[in-house]
């Protein structure tokens, strides 16, 4: 995946806003307000921070190299993911689909 088609992926989600809260070199998707998504605009290959469970965050960091912990972000509960082609598209968009979830279902507490 490259960045126009994690962003195109990314909106297609409920309630989704994009901007550059940070400066034109991160991409910041939120829902509701809050952050599940950021994207690395100058970087190669394509990086994205995505918020994670703790438990599942450190299982997919042992699992693939390419998931890191969060850069920049609160290590527990953020991962970057490297886009190196070793994980599929389904894959990386399961990444951010849990982050979405994370994000859309705490706001609604």
């Amino acid at each position: 995946m490259n960045v126009e088609e994690i962003r195109k992926y990314a909106l297609k989600k409920t309630g989704v806003a994009e901007g550059f809260p940070f400066g034109e070199e991160t991409l910041v998707f939120k829902v509701n307000g809050k952050i599940f998504l950021l994207v690395s605009l100058d970087e190669q290959p394509v990086q994205f921070n995505v918020k994670c469970d703790p438990e599942r965050a450190a299982e997919l960091r042992e699992q693939y190299p390419c998931i890191r912990p969060g850069y920049h972000m609160n290590k527990q509960h953020w991962n970057t993911v490297v886009v190196d082609n070793s994980l599929t598209a389904k894959q990386l968009k399961e990444q951010i689909d849990h982050s979405y979830d994370l994000v859309f279902k705490s706001k609604k507490k």
